[in-house]
């Protein structure tokens, strides 16, 4: 069964992928979790957040960490330590714990604090020497409403200053950002962006299954995207190749 589904699946890109990124948010699973997950899920899985500043306060940190190299997937800290570590003015001592824990990317964002864009920008060139660098472009705060114009010019920036890819915003939610407070995809933004910036350079956060289903109809099944909790892997990935209602008609033979 599985050899004649898989000869007639829309055609997905392999690990290690440059596009159909899926980024998942790890938001403190145990070490055994982290196992029975990858054991299933591993080649879906692209890249691995901490998210928050969880990893700050897991036990076992290293050890889990040990299971995602087993497992040939990097992992990276959530945006919002770095942005803690650069509040208290210990920027080097967030490099120092990229090395203690051989981590190999990470997360440049400003969406909770106030960080001056050029200065963001040359921490981005920083990290890029040494680390893959995602940065994220958008607000945690609701209330903050970027135009769309503003999105591109950022984007632009942070890519010509050394990220790999940009993520657009959307917290764990899924409701601020590219997002209403609905969960509502900002279309008109979207489609502003997509005029400018590579879709392949973005990485869409959308942890609501509508949100996936917007973004695979709109781009196709190698789209981006982040934010997935670990136990939706495997259904996004059905999204992903029309094995699930919401997508199928999209890829049967005409």
């Amino acid at each position: 069964m599985i050899g004649f589904v898989a000869q007639r699946l829309p055609l997905r890109t392999v690990k290690p992928r440059t596009t159909g990124i899926t980024m998942v948010m790890d938001k403190g699973l145990s070490v055994n979790e982290t196992e029975n997950f990858l054991s299933v899920a591993s080649p879906y899985v692209d890249v691995v957040k901490l998210g928050f500043g969880s990893a700050a306060i897991s036990p076992n940190l290293k050890p889990k960490l040990e299971v995602y190299r087993r497992y040939e997937v990097p992992v990276y800290f959530g945006g919002s330590l770095l942005e803690w570590f650069y509040a208290h003015q210990a920027v080097d001592e967030y490099i120092a714990t990229l090395k203690e824990y051989g981590l190999t990317y990470v997360e440049v964002s400003d969406g909770t604090l106030e960080i001056p864009h050029e200065e963001k920008c040359r921490l981005i060139t920083r990290l890029a020497k040494d680390y893959t660098v995602f940065s994220e472009v958008g607000s945690k705060d609701a209330e903050k409403i970027i135009p769309p114009y503003k999105w591109i010019e950022l984007m632009k920036e942070e890519l010509e200053a050394g990220s790999r890819m940009v993520i657009a915003e959307a917290r764990e939610g899924g409701n601020v950002g590219i997002y209403r407070g609905t969960g509502e995809v900002r279309q008109g933004l979207v489609e502003e962006i997509l005029t400018q910036i590579p879709a392949e350079k973005i990485i869409w956060e959308a942890p609501n299954k509508s949100q996936q289903v917007f973004f695979i109809k709109l781009l196709g099944p190698n789209v981006n995207l982040g934010n997935i909790s670990y136990q939706e892997v495997i259904p996004l990935e059905t999204l992903r190749v029309g094995l699930r209602g919401d997508t199928m008609r999209l890829f049967l033979p005409s």
